[in-house]
């Protein structure tokens, strides 16, 4: 039997990333959790952010920012960058990552993640506590061991890890593929 429960954000697992962001000579590095691919065509990816955070600040005066995908053995730096403030303190250097020069933004990527999505702000939605900044794809940057035939990412080199619960977790093994379900039972033509 199920619970009935209040209205609440308990959505279970998300994603992990590190959101740069640059302006004015500043930059900083955010650890969000609350970010997913809204679109295809043209590509666009949303992060919410709280509009207390210094990052909120960065992406409204820049207009631009980075989702930095890191692999599982980040998740030291990455806990560090969600709970220390960049207006007091260098993240990048507290955390011991390093800045990575993007080809279309101002923001850095982070350059031991390895996957970076440069993003420019198409569309911003305050939604109460949080905005959510919807960001043009520009560019991606992906690990070259990363890559495998016909362009899949090798998850086993990669390494991406989710949030669940205020918990970090490796992805676990591969349950199957996309329309297998459906090829089984020869319901696609």
């Amino acid at each position: 039997m199920k619970e009935l429960r209040s209205p609440s954000t308990l959505f279970l697992p998300k994603p992990v990333v590190l959101v740069s962001t640059a302006h004015g000579g500043r930059d900083n590095v955010m650890t969000a959790a609350w970010v997913s691919v809204v679109c295809m065509e043209p590509p666009q990816v949303a992060v919410a952010v709280r509009e207390t955070r210094y990052t909120y600040e960065l992406i409204q005066a820049g207009g631009e920012f980075v989702v930095n995908i890191p692999s599982r053995d980040l998740w030291r730096a990455v806990d560090l960058c969600g709970v220390v403030s960049g207006r007091d303190r260098d993240k990048f250097d507290l955390a011991g990552l390093t800045r990575e020069r993007a080809s279309e933004v101002d923001a850095p990527l982070v350059a031991e993640c390895p996957l970076n999505i440069e993003c420019r702000v198409c569309a911003s939605l305050p939604l109460g506590s949080h905005t959510l900044f919807v960001g043009l794809v520009l560019a991606v940057h992906l690990e070259g061991k990363c890559l495998g035939e016909k362009g899949k990412i090798l998850t086993e080199e990669f390494h991406p890890y989710v949030l669940n619960q205020r918990e970090y977790w490796s992805m676990g093994m591969r349950l199957g593929g996309y329309g297998d379900a459906a090829a089984e039972l020869e319901v696609i033509p």
